[in-house]
């Protein structure tokens, strides 16, 4: 760290990218490299939901539009279900990234409805790769007034607060949702064998 610049010089935008960009390459993205297919979908308690194959989840809702559909309901039980680690990277791909990257960055339309699921642990990753650069293209396009603009009614009732606010929340979801991936990598690494 170097000496401050004035508050005037500052360039929020390549901040706000560098907070993401840091995790995302020296702990985040290396510790999910080589999942698995059994890590992937590995149930480590019962009643876990998931993503699965079509008509076989059990979930109140399955939603997708390709082979494979996501477990959910609305609203969700209290306590809500575990979520094995396709299940968190389907919500982090769909709900955090390719939703809002439609919604700001002109991604086609999506939901979790209409998404196509990963059958495969690599499927997956290539997806939350694709729409991780997305995300970071499109922050990086809006500059520094575009933090200042507001997100919109694609926010619901956040669409008066800046997009620099969506940002630092989108940081904060990625970076959450994706330590819990590498969380469910290390029991899965340290389960008891028998």
């Amino acid at each position: 760290m170097g000496q401050a610049a004035p508050m005037s010089d500052l360039k929020w935008n390549p901040i706000l990218r560098d907070q993401l960009t840091w995790h995302w390459t020296n702990q985040l993205r290396p510790r999910i490299d080589g999942l698995t297919d059994e890590e992937y979908f590995r149930e480590p308690v019962p009643g876990c939901w998931s993503v699965r194959p079509r008509g076989t989840g059990t979930a109140p809702v399955q939603a997708g539009s390709g082979t494979m559909t996501i477990d959910f309901a609305m609203p969700p039980p209290d306590p809500p279900p575990f979520t094995t680690i396709a299940w968190r990277l389907a919500h982090v791909i769909v709900g955090v990234l390719a939703i809002r990257n439609a919604s700001h960055f002109g991604r086609a339309p999506t939901d979790y409805q209409a998404f196509e699921y990963a059958e495969t642990a690599d499927e997956a990753l290539a997806q939350l790769d694709a729409e991780y650069a997305t995300w970071l293209a499109g922050v990086e396009s809006l500059g520094e007034a575009g933090l200042a603009r507001p997100c919109g009614e694609a926010e619901g009732p956040y669409a008066a607060d800046p997009m620099a606010r969506l940002v630092l929340h989108i940081n904060r979801e990625l970076i959450h949702h994706l330590s819990e991936v590498c969380l469910l990598r290390d029991l899965y690494l340290h389960r008891e064998t028998r």
